[in-house]
């Protein structure tokens, strides 16, 4: 090739690749990468229904009615569908984002309480309070194909990254369960505060906290030899040791902040997780029970349980930025950004 052709090639593949960057600008934003509808999702136990807010007015948009009492709330992994726990019904509730109503729903027997599900979203684990079982339910199907024995009154469900534990609360055992999701035997059981209830986890899954109710704490666990390692405590001043009741947990990305709701104390507690120190204590409603982050991590969303609201905390400063009504004893919101 002498040098004119060669010229000529590089003129031409220059062209290519300015056709192919115009072209990607073209299409459309979905595209590129994907983008969620950018509303809010809040479950009201006492509305039978799930509010949908704007998610940048937060102006009710829609409410969706749904089984009896919801309360836990996944959105599938490709982001289509939300799937929303009707524990007085017996049953999940499967919404379509794109129509924002109930498409089906699935029976999964008496008293669901949370789930998480597989990577794939094709099975769901179910915490079912009155039977101290915990369902496996296959989405496709819509129908149970096993059943595992926890502790009494399970609640809190996650799963690892990779599928392969998955971890369940016992609130009356004051235990955490791990189960070995390929044979769906308990692998280990780990005593942990007076009644466990959620669970957030490092990015490495080196450690899985635990919120005891009424411990008044997190419990640390050690994800890998499934053994406590450290305790972190709450005291908001003002409060009696027994209105200290943690339920609800978020983790940064990055590991590095924890925050924890305080039920009835009215605060989120903001955690160092490397220092286990607790940083600031945020007021917020009553009862102050779910919490969540949005995608970028700038708000943190609690919905508070007795004052019927969510209070939408600006994490840079954790200053309340608002408080929105959103139905009655609001349980959990999802945020579809």
């Amino acid at each position: 090739m002498n040098n004119q052709q060669e010229i000529v090639l590089m003129r031409l593949n220059s062209l290519s690749m300015a056709l192919a960057a115009s072209a990607l600008l073209l299409l459309p934003v979905s595209a590129v990468h994907a983008k969620g509808s950018g509303q809010i999702f809040v479950s009201s136990e006492n509305d039978n229904a799930v509010t949908v807010l704007d998610g940048k007015t937060y102006a009710v948009v829609k409410t969706i009615p749904t089984g009896e009492r919801p309360r836990d709330m996944r959105l599938s992994t490709d982001g289509q569908k939300l799937f929303v726990i009707a524990s007085n019904s017996e049953r999940v509730d499967v919404i379509d984002i794109a129509r924002l109503a109930v498409e089906r729903s699935i029976e999964v027997g008496e008293d669901p309480e949370m789930f998480a599900f597989s990577p794939d979203s094709k099975r769901f684990y179910v915490s079912m309070e009155e039977d101290a079982k915990v369902s496996v339910i296959d989405v496709a199907a819509g129908k149970k194909v096993a059943e595992i024995e926890v502790g009494e009154e399970p609640e809190g469900v996650m799963m690892s990254p990779d599928g392969k534990r998955l971890y369940v609360t016992s609130e009356v055992a004051n235990m955490v369960h791990v189960i070995d999701t390929a044979t769906n035997e308990i692998a280990a059981n780990i005593v942990v505060g007076n009644r466990p209830r959620r669970f957030a986890a490092t990015p490495d899954s080196s450690e899985i906290w635990v919120t005891n109710e009424l411990g008044g704490s997190v419990t640390i666990i050690d994800g890998r030899k499934n053994e406590i390692k450290g305790t972190v405590s709450f005291a908001p001043k003002g409060f009696r040791a027994d209105d200290v009741t943690p339920v609800g947990i978020a983790m940064t990305r990055d590991g590095k902040t924890a925050y924890v709701t305080l039920g009835r104390a009215n605060h989120v507690a903001v955690v160092d997780v490397a220092s286990r120190a607790v940083k600031e204590y945020v007021l917020v409603g009553q009862r102050a029970w779910g919490v969540t982050l949005s995608r970028d991590q700038s708000r943190l969303f609690v919905v508070n349980g007795l004052s019927d609201d969510m209070s939408i905390v600006d994490t840079r400063n954790n200053k309340v930025l608002r408080s929105v009504p959103v139905g009655r004893v609001p349980h959990t919101a999802v945020i579809d950004d």
